[in-house]
């Protein structure tokens, strides 16, 4: 297995099984910090930058959060457009990354462009994590969705998924690449402009994923453990911020998990995982049913990202 240590997290694609299993162990030997409510010292010496040049609330938080529950700092930014990186200047990721790189010992970055923080990792002489690059990849949200999926169903083998919305999010292709380690049948129900690309339907084959396509998930969700949705009234995840407008559109029904749907149609021990925002995809309604796990998500966005800053600070082998 590769070394953690000083190691750029920047998708899921090149993941080996025991990579994961060794990440879900120090996760599980680290959450009673979390669940305490206390912070220790092991990073107490060390500082997350974090650059996000595109919106985030649970994943920018959570990472900070998990920081400073490990003792050390935070500095960096939440809009670009407050740095020089945003401005009249637009200062290339090359230039600004150089910068960071002398104001602590790990980057967190997210941004619009797909392979951005890949081109960060090349000229920084930190770790470099990618919290989510236009239509690439979402590596450590799907890591905390894992986590979550082991810990409430016990394991991540023999189980079938099926994966709802949009197929160009970063977390679908995260998420896609994940499953092939383990022995886990999945389903995809997407609108025909939202589907699996037949490039990335060949590499998931190459790669041993048994998969296939709906139409509708009424007819295929009685055959799911993970529910696992995205919007597909969804925003142009190549801008750095694109704002609200009054015509959204609606979420059509046959795209929609309802309470209605879980009761008459789920599995008793079906999850539901979404990584939110949500639409109309998701009603909240569902929030109260016994399949709601994305709650449960947030405490677990930040001991995954915990275990991750650990293992590349050096504070855990």
């Amino acid at each position: 297995m590769r070394s953690f240590l000083g190691r750029d997290i920047l998708g899921l694609k090149h993941w080996e099984r025991m990579e994961y299993d060794h990440v879900f162990e120090v996760c599980d030997e680290l959450a009673p910090i979390a669940r305490r409510r206390r912070n220790s010292e092991m990073l107490k010496d060390k500082i997350l930058v974090v650059a996000f040049y595109q919106p985030s609330t649970r994943t920018r938080l959570s990472t900070e959060a998990a920081m400073h529950r490990l003792g050390g700092h935070v500095v960096g930014f939440a809009d670009a457009k407050m740095t020089r990186a945003g401005d009249f200047y637009q200062e290339s990721i090359k230039d600004t990354v150089h910068m960071l790189e002398y104001y602590g010992d790990v980057i967190a970055m997210r941004h619009f462009q797909q392979g951005a923080p890949a081109e960060a990792a090349q000229w920084a002489s930190v770790p470099v994590i990618n919290c989510g690059d236009g239509w690439g990849e979402h590596p450590t949200q799907v890591l905390t969705d894992l986590y979550t999926i082991r810990n409430e169903l016990g394991t991540l083998d023999g189980l079938h998924f099926l994966l709802v919305g949009d197929m160009r999010m970063r977390t679908m292709h995260s998420i896609s690449y994940a499953m092939t380690q383990f022995d886990i049948e999945a389903t995809y129900v997407a609108p025909p402009q939202m589907s699996l690309t037949p490039e990335f339907k060949t590499e998931l084959q190459q790669m041993g994923l048994p998969f296939r396509e709906a139409d509708n998930v009424g007819d295929v969700i009685s055959e799911a453990d993970v529910i696992y949705m995205e919007p597909v009234v969804q925003a142009d995840y190549t801008k750095a911020r694109e704002e609200a407008r009054g015509d959204r559109g609606r979420t059509p029904p046959q795209y929609q998990v309802t309470r209605k749907l879980l009761r008459e149609k789920a599995r008793r021990h079906a999850i539901v995982l979404h990584s939110l925002p949500r639409m109309d995809e998701l009603l909240p309604d569902v929030d109260s049913t016994r399949h709601a796990r994305y709650w449960i998500e947030a405490f677990n966005g930040v001991v995954l990202r915990m275990a991750l800053l650990s293992l590349i600070l050096g504070a855990m082998e």
